[in-house]
Formats: C-alpha cells, structure tokens, sequence
C-alpha cells in the first residue's frame, strides 16, 4: 500500500509517499481502505516534534480519516466488513489502509459523503463539547470565537448560531472572514488590521458571556478582557505557536472563569448528550463541514504546508483515492 511517511523530524516538505506493507490485524482491530483524510494543525505539530506528545520517526502522520471497513480481526464486535466508518487516532491516517481498535471508529450516517465524514469528527466535536460543556453557551448570549476561519474556529462559530449565540468572529484575512459570516457570525473582526482590544469593546460592549481561543498568542489576553464578569474563556489550542500569560490580576479582577478543554474533562452524562446532540445536526443539515482545499494523495506535503502556513478556511482535506 502507497503511505505518506515522515521519515525525519522537519517541515511539512520531509513527507515521502513511499510503498509500505499491508499492516496486519490484531484481536480487537479494524482494517479500513481510506478514502479521504483530514489534515489537522497538530499533525504539523507531530512531523516536527513540537507537539506534547512525540512519535518516534518514521512514522505516518494523519489523525483523522473516513473510508470502508475491509477486515475484522478475532473478537471486533459493533462493524461488519462493508460498512462506511471514520476514525481518529495520533497518526497513520496518510495511508491507503489503516488498522485501529473496532472501537474508536463510528459509523457514516446515510447521506453523509466520505469527505465531510473525514474532516467533521475532530473539530466538530472539539468545538460542540467546547461551547455545551465548557462555555455553556445559551441562547442569546455572546460568543467572541478567535482562529474563527479554521477547522475548530469556524467549526464554533457555526455550532454557536445552532445554540443560539451571537457571535462575533475574529480571524486574519477577509477570506476567512467571509466564511464565517457565510456560516452565520455577526460581527467580524480582522486582527490585522484594527486593535483587538478595541475592536471588541466596541463589538460587544455589554462584554461577552465567552470566548473560545484556538489560537493563543498575543490574541488571548484582548479576548479574555472583552468578557462580562462571569465569563467564560476556554482554551482549545496554540495554532499561533505561542502559548500565552495571562495577568491573573485580570482573572480576579473580572471575576472570569479560565478553562482548558480535554474530552476526557466532559461528564460523562454531558458527553453522551452531546454526541447525540451533534451527530443530529450534521444528519439534519443544520451543520456540515466548510472544506476549503482538497488535495490528491501525492501532494500531501502541500496539504501540510497549507496548514502549516494558516492558510486554511475550514477544513483541509486528503482525497486517497486520487
């Protein structure tokens, strides 16, 4: 089978795609024949051992996929060999075949198509348990979304009009922009081109009821003062790079609340809840995935480095059957 391999630590441009054996299957495990997968910021992260977790090279990157079940190893219960799955795990996803535990992987809905099946699980998911569990959005309150033009950002921004939020979006180009407007954000908000600081205060001057930060960096601290006192802000990631210090005078000061968001940190009654609640909105039509790149197999570098860059609005996407 063809793979995209890392072979050293380094830039998006080390990727190989390279002929590797067919892996084998063991008790518990899957095979699935990948049809598209996702490219997602910490698989960057992964290939130059920046990330919080470090893979030994030659590894395959690629955290997210969707594609069909081709075989069961001893003792796999809940998929039948046939069936349209996705799946995520730390890497091996940049390959035409991938073997992973039966359990980690769900089920395509009806009428949900490969490509939207592989780039929804991560960020959707990471942004719904985000704004339900920890932000605990409600109707009518405001949500400042920053990163709001990336896979989790945009992903936010459109789950925060379905909770009934009013959103304003902060992204670094009018593209992005424009996409999240698209998706139902009412005031967009450039970065780089205005103070952020101000820009939110004059955006939402009663203050925010949340932020979700994706981001970090040098935006972190202008959102987390655009909060009401009682706020909410929750930190999902670094995708500036940067990981940020927050004046803990602030956080007394405005009496806010500053929250890290793990799945394994969601009650489990919640969890439950909120899987049912958004797998609903992406088979009801009320969300569904803004894939803005999709690249062939052999140009997987290129998807790498259009990440890497921060040049992605929404999701980047892997097309293995190209």
């Amino acid at each position: 089978m063809r793979a995209a391999v890392c072979p050293a630590y380094g830039p998006p441009e080390v990727i190989r795609i390279e002929d590797r054996p067919t892996p084998s299957v063991g008790p518990g495990q899957v095979r699935v024949r990948v049809a598209a997968a996702a490219v997602n910021f910490p698989d960057v992260l992964l290939m130059a051992d920046a990330y919080q977790i470090s893979v030994p090279p030659p590894f395959v990157p690629g955290s997210e996929f969707a594609g069909e079940v081709v075989e069961l190893g001893d003792g796999c219960e809940g998929v039948a060999v046939g069936d349209r799955v996705t799946g995520a795990g730390l890497c091996g996803a940049f390959a035409e075949q991938v073997v992973v535990p039966g359990d980690t992987l769900a089920r395509i809905p009806e009428g949900v198509d490969d490509r939207s099946a592989a780039v929804f699980g991560v960020a959707y998911r990471t942004a719904y348990h985000t704004l339900r569990s920890m932000a605990r959005i409600r109707g009518g309150d405001e949500l400042v979304v920053l990163g709001a033009g990336g896979g989790v950002g945009l992903a936010a921004v459109q789950l925060g009009v379905v909770l009934g939020a009013r959103v304003t979006a902060v992204a670094s180009s009018h593209e992005k922009l424009s996409a999240a407007e698209s998706y139902g954000a009412s005031r967009m908000i450039n970065h780089r081109e205005v103070a952020l600081r101000d820009a939110l205060r004059a955006a939402v001057p009663d203050g925010a009821h949340a932020v979700v930060d994706p981001v970090g960096g040098e935006l972190s601290e202008p959102a987390l003062r655009s909060l009401r006192r009682g706020g909410r802000f929750v930190t999902v990631g670094f995708a500036s790079g940067t990981i940020p210090r927050i004046p803990l005078n602030l956080v007394l000061v405005k009496g806010v609340h500053v929250l890290g968001f793990h799945f394994q940190d969601v009650p489990p009654d919640e969890f439950a809840r909120n899987e049912s609640e958004l797998r609903g909105h992406l088979v009801d039509g009320r969300v569904g995935p803004h894939i803005g790149a999709v690249y062939p197999f052999a140009e997987t570098a290129r998807a790498l480095r259009h990440v890497a860059d921060g040049r992605a609005v929404g999701k980047v996407l892997i097309d293995l059957t190209s």
